[in-house]
């Protein structure tokens, strides 16, 4: 028993008439080959992308309108086609280019579709031409590039321009007697230091978006090492570093704490002769988490330092930067003093 309210579709047959029209009307270049590889049917797009009258592209080689350049493989490709034949793009991952009748090329794109039919096995093949695509991917390139050069040289001038300023703050501090402000002088270099290394090593990069954080601490703790070096002690370095990238705006802050802490180490945990060993540890954690731990082995903090209390300059920078990139403090005071950062990867962040 049949529904009336819905009757059967009507099949249209298709005869050779209609499905010429249907080929001619086509909005791209449309090719029908042989297993011999020779051109047995073509449509007006065909005519006017490659220059050729019908007359002059029928019953001939495909390769007519492959660049000399690529001719010799041609035979082979089709034939590798044709012993598996399936619908897919020719060419996939590498340029392709057509050869107009006048001798120059385009770029194009290829669809191959088989087709079996009692006469034999065919190829259709689709082509469009991606002159203007092409174009529009090499402007695109030189904006890139030119945005990439500018940036670059953005970064070279405030790496310059922070040097200029360390200078000065250098060149002020040698006429201060008082040492105390000697010593707020030279932290401000040492800051305004850390922040250039930043734009250095992004002037340096391949990408100038992110800077690989374990050699930036690296270079950053033998820079501050140097500073602040004396005859009579040793200062060892122990670093443990992973693959962590980080954009400029979470690599400014976390470069300012690195400072910090490896300076306080180095100003008061070895007070006299010897030295011992700081030790910092930046990597991958879990759940999206980045890990950042300074950790020296020497007199430790006092006793009654309270580290969320404490009006030190250095302790509320510490604590206001690590807000900043939405991080979680932790002080251990055994054995020296550890302080253990965890903060969101920036891609974390950013979902």
């Amino acid at each position: 028993m049949t529904n009336d309210s819905n009757p059967p579709a009507p099949v249209l047959e298709f005869g050779a008439e209609l499905l010429r029209t249907v080929v001619e009307a086509a909005p791209n270049a449309v090719l029908l080959v042989g297993v011999e590889g020779r051109i047995l049917l073509v449509n007006a797009q065909t005519e006017a992308m490659f220059g050729h009258g019908r007359r002059e592209l029928l019953g001939q080689p495909v390769e007519m309108l492959v660049p000399t350049r690529f001719r010799g493989q041609h035979p082979l490709h089709r034939s590798a086609f044709f012993a598996a034949p399936t619908t897919r793009a020719m060419g996939a991952g590498r340029d392709l280019f057509g050869l107009r009748q006048d001798g120059s090329e385009l770029p194009i794109e290829i669809g191959l579709n088989p087709i079996h039919t009692a006469e034999g096995s065919f190829v259709l093949a689709a082509i469009i031409d991606i002159t203007q695509r092409k174009r529009g991917e090499a402007l695109l390139r030189a904006s890139l590039a030119e945005k990439e050069t500018l940036l670059r040289e953005v970064h070279h001038r405030v790496k310059n321009n922070m040097q200029i300023i360390s200078s000065m703050l250098s060149l002020q501090t040698s006429y201060v007697d008082e040492p105390r402000y000697r010593t707020m002088f030279e932290e401000c270099q040492g800051r305004v230091r850390a922040m250039a290394l930043i734009h250095e090593k992004l002037y340096g990069a391949a990408n100038l978006t992110t800077i690989e954080l374990g050699d930036y601490v690296r270079d950053l703790a033998v820079m501050l090492i140097r500073s602040y070096a004396r005859a009579d002690r040793t200062v060892r370095l122990d670093i443990h570093t992973g693959t962590v990238k980080l954009d400029i705006e979470t690599a400014i802050p976390i470069g300012l704490i690195v400072n910090e802490l490896v300076t306080n180490s180095l100003k008061h945990a070895f007070p006299g002769r010897g030295g011992g060993t700081i030790r910092i540890v930046c990597q991958d954690a879990a759940a999206g988490q980045v890990l950042l731990e300074a950790a020296d082995d020497g007199v430790g903090l006092p006793a009654d330092l309270d580290i969320d209390r404490s009006r030190t300059l250095g302790l509320k920078m510490i604590r206001s930067l690590v807000q900043q990139v939405g991080g979680r403090l932790e002080v251990q005071r055994t054995r020296g003093t550890t302080f253990r950062i965890r903060f969101p990867a920036p891609l974390a962040r950013a979902h």
